[in-house]
């Protein structure tokens, strides 16, 4: 039978901008979305991208602070990438990792994420998302203790305000409380311990000493659980979408203590931190801990193409590989032929802009070092940031500590100032958080500092004429 082939149009169907809210209104149910308030709304259409800009169907030029979803690593429209997929579409669309199947792009990039991962990370297993990576986490922690004979070790331990995706599994791990009231979450067998905020959980107590603290509240869960029911704890080195919480550095030291006492397996979800965010290709080399597994997606393709999976460290993977038998879990997409070609060419930029050694001795410091300036107005009440990632707390009275009232949502308000303005920054209750894409320059920073600093003072000229504060 002869191939039949059908020329694609060339441009994209033209609309105006509100043809587009309507088609979307009627047909597209958004993630994460209160659906008909949206429809009456209408979304925000987003038409190209280059750089770290991206511009909407009416033309508006947008600074994209958050790299997508903090995925856009290397930033829109590199041709390497594209070039990628397209030779790998043309040569080898798709097969399987099924039936003892493997395709070059998949090996390939397994051996160079060996190669780029901390040296206890020799194995990978590929999903299609960082939810699915964790449903994986899921099933390789407790077979992993099936195989040695201590099958009651079930239960994994999270924290709160932890995010590790929106699958049943994924979303049980974390600790967002408005998704567990969906769902009939968490699903059984694991639960949570509070997370390494000061603001929240240490005010007034020194840094190191929270630090420890935060820690010490894994050692007390696994007590009163049992230490022989425990099977993993799992972290992102610095919490995300909770609001880029960055930890004490006496933080992670502590937990890997604690890990290794009970000999609990130690998992660090790396979905965002991961290839060169907080300065070094992972995050848990920042914050200075040995994971047993690592959880990736986002980054490994800049976001250009669906791609997740799981970093297998040598004490599970021996287990698994050689007294494991069949390992009944994975994915149609499992090592996806041009998600793993997209990997490739992203992984061999990164390194080869040198961005990991740019976010770390240049742009990295750089945003610290304005980040810190903020401090001085009315409404900021801290700032941190990790990396190229950042967070600025909103508050009523600086000098108590004093939070705006949550239902007032003046994290919400700051965030239309920056629509507004062309910057895209996300809001997290009163936590204003960024996390640009690591080929962003210093002129950059200082255009996006620049436009910080107008949305922060539309935000106080809005809360003073409401009396808030």
């Amino acid at each position: 039978m002869n191939t039949i082939t059908i020329q694609a149009p060339a441009v994209a169907t033209k609309r105006t901008t509100k043809e587009w809210q309507q088609a979307d209104a009627a047909h597209f149910m958004h993630p994460f979305t209160d659906f008909g308030a949206l429809a009456k709304k209408g979304s925000r259409i987003i038409t190209r991208a280059e750089g770290i800009y991206l511009w909407d169907s009416d033309g508006h030029k947008i600074l994209d602070a958050m790299s997508g979803l903090w995925c856009v690593n290397v930033g829109y429209g590199q041709q390497a990438l594209v070039d990628a997929a397209t030779r790998q579409m043309k040569e080898l669309p798709f097969y399987n990792a099924f039936f003892q199947t493997a395709t070059p792009p998949a090996i390939e990039l397994a051996e160079l994420l060996a190669q780029v991962s901390p040296p206890q990370f020799k194995h990978v297993f590929f999903a299609g998302s960082g939810s699915e990576g964790n449903d994986t986490v899921v099933r390789m922690v407790r077979r992993y203790w099936d195989i040695l004979g201590q099958p009651e070790r079930q239960i994994i331990i999270g924290r709160k305000n932890g995010y590790h995706g929106s699958t049943m599994a994924g979303a049980s791990l974390g600790g967002m409380s408005y998704m567990h009231a969906q769902g009939g979450l968490p699903i059984p067998n694991i639960v949570h311990i509070d997370q390494p905020y000061a603001f929240e959980n240490g005010k007034g107590m020194d840094t190191a000493e929270f630090g420890k603290l935060a820690a010490s509240w894994l050692e007390a869960k696994i007590l009163e659980l049992g230490a022989d029911k425990v099977a993993a704890f799992i972290g992102e080195p610095v919490q995300g979408a909770g609001g880029v919480i960055v930890p004490p550095s006496t933080y992670w030291p502590e937990i890997q203590r604690i890990c290794d006492k009970y000999g609990i397996l130690l998992v660090s979800d790396e979905v965002i931190c991961g290839f060169g965010r907080t300065g070094n290709w992972f995050g848990c080399e920042t914050m200075g801990f040995k994971p047993d597994l690592m959880t990736f997606a986002k980054g490994v393709t800049s976001g250009y193409i669906p791609l997740g999976g799981v970093m297998v460290g040598d004490r599970m993977a021996k287990v698994l590989i050689e007294q494991g038998g069949d390992f009944n879990h994975g994915y149609t997409y499992s090592g996806h032929p041009v998600a793993c070609a997209v990997a490739l060419a992203n992984i061999k930029l990164i390194q080869q802009l040198k961005l990991v050694e740019h976010v770390r001795d240049d742009v990295g410091p750089y945003l610290a070092e304005h980040f810190a300036g903020l401090r001085e107005h009315p409404l900021v009440g801290s700032t941190e940031t990790c990396g190229l990632m950042g967070a600025i707390l909103l508050v009523k009275d600086k000098a108590k500590g004093l939070p705006f009232a949550s239902d007032l949502e003046v994290g919400m308000l700051c965030r239309s100032h920056c629509f507004a303005n062309g910057l895209i920054m996300r809001a997290v209750g009163d936590r204003m958080i960024i996390a640009p894409p690591l080929v962003m320059t210093r002129s950059q920073i200082d255009e996006m500092m620049a436009l910080i600093r107008r949305c922060l003072d539309l935000t106080l000229a809005d809360v003073r004429a409401k009396g808030w504060f």
